[in-house]
């Protein structure tokens, strides 16, 4: 494979060619490699927790048996998953200004339940996180700022881990509601999206943050840095937090609108190649899409892909989309089974090849790099 001689190559200053994992002054850790150059283990709907079976059968009749299904797993909480080594994150969001727009969860009154929660911090104004309003909402952290704070508190415990990526969705679809008592969510407009970056910056400062301005830097556009390889080093990125706006449509546009190159903005977006944005990408499955995960890696791009998807991996037992997305070198290859779900009786689980909580990027790295040198 042929990389960009400015990835693959310095002049160090001991005065011969030397690879860009850091050449003569590496250091413990591997800490001249760049992000991009590293793969780890990330989990989908990270805070996620399986409703009810009676909620879960409700589910199926309001959203199909088959979505249903697909919601049969539960995390660990968020810091039990970093202590086991997993250093990307995807939060689902809820615009909730006024506060209370979701304190009652309107799906149990088709099963004559008392709708309301009885959770202040859902009575509070800000980002709620939930799966699908009203019906599949037990979570770990109930608000953004709950969940950033568990994650900076374990931040602040372990201060020089490698960068934490935390891909945000904003929710905003209706469901079908034949007795018309779910929840119409906020649409992402700018308003909207300006508080998703309020709200970060409120619990991580700005050195503490990989920004697409630190990307860029100097480059032009933010996609000319990504494609000369301007990430950052292990070196400067480790302790620090990086947010990805998986939103594409009118939510991405109201995000990008006013800010070229994202100038200014905490998150990079799912865009596409050529946009001046384009640095990170979401492909869902290496299966079918393997060889383009493959060319955006060799391009420079960031690339978050899944090791299984709506459970049917762990209930077959089947390790064939997860082997192919680390094979893919996507950067973050995400799962819903840190550990097994028992009740599909097999031991299906996602990990790094290797146990490790980081290894050298198939694609990416210097064919000099030592996964076993790289400190979590």
């Amino acid at each position: 494979m042929i990389m960009k001689l400015s990835r693959m190559l310095l002049t160090g200053a001991c005065g011969v060619l030397v690879l860009a994992c850091g050449g003569c002054d590496d250091g413990p850790g591997h800490q001249g490699l760049r992000m991009n150059e590293i793969q780890v283990l990330g989990t989908h709907n990270s805070s996620h927790i399986q409703a009810r079976d009676d909620i879960l059968a409700l589910l199926a009749v309001v959203e199909g048996q088959q979505v249903a299904d697909s919601l049969e797993y539960t995390h660990l909480p968020l810091r039990d998953q970093l202590d086991r080594g997993v250093r990307q994150f995807e939060l689902d969001i809820f615009a909730d200004p006024e506060g209370g727009l979701y304190a009652t969860r309107n799906g149990l009154i088709y099963l004559g339940e008392d709708p309301n929660s009885g959770l202040p911090e859902l009575d509070e104004p800000g980002m709620k996180v939930l799966h699908i309003q009203d019906l599949d909402f037990e979570t770990h952290c109930l608000t953004l700022q709950i969940c950033l704070d568990q994650m900076k508190q374990w931040s602040d415990d372990n201060p020089n881990h490698l960068p934490i990526v935390v891909m945000i969705q904003a929710k905003e679809e209706d469901i079908d509601d034949p007795m018309d008592v779910f929840t119409t969510p906020i649409k992402f407009g700018p308003d909207e999206v300006d508080d998703i970056d309020e709200e970060i910056r409120e619990v991580f400062p700005e050195e503490r943050l990989i920004t697409p301005d630190d990307v860029r830097g100097e480059y032009a556009t933010l996609e000319q840095a990504v494609l000369d390889g301007n990430w950052p080093t292990l070196r400067d990125a480790r302790g620090r937090m990086m947010f990805t706006f998986r939103n594409g449509g009118a939510a991405k546009e109201s995000y990008v609108e006013g800010h070229p190159s994202l100038e200014g903005r905490v998150m990079f977006t799912n865009s596409e190649e050529g946009e001046a944005e384009a640095a990170w990408f979401n492909v869902d499955n290496a299966l079918d899409d393997g060889d383009r995960i493959r060319e955006l890696i060799e391009a420079g791009y960031l690339v978050r892909t899944r090791a299984d998807e709506e459970t049917q991996q762990a209930r077959e037992d089947d390790y064939s989309l997860q082997e192919a997305a680390f094979a893919s070198g996507g950067q973050f290859v995400s799962t819903d089974y840190v550990v097994p779900n028992p009740a599909f009786g097999t031991d299906y689980v996602a990990t790094v090849p290797g146990d490790y909580v980081a290894r050298c990027n198939p694609i990416s790295a210097p064919p000099d790099c030592q996964s076993e040198l790289i400190a979590p």
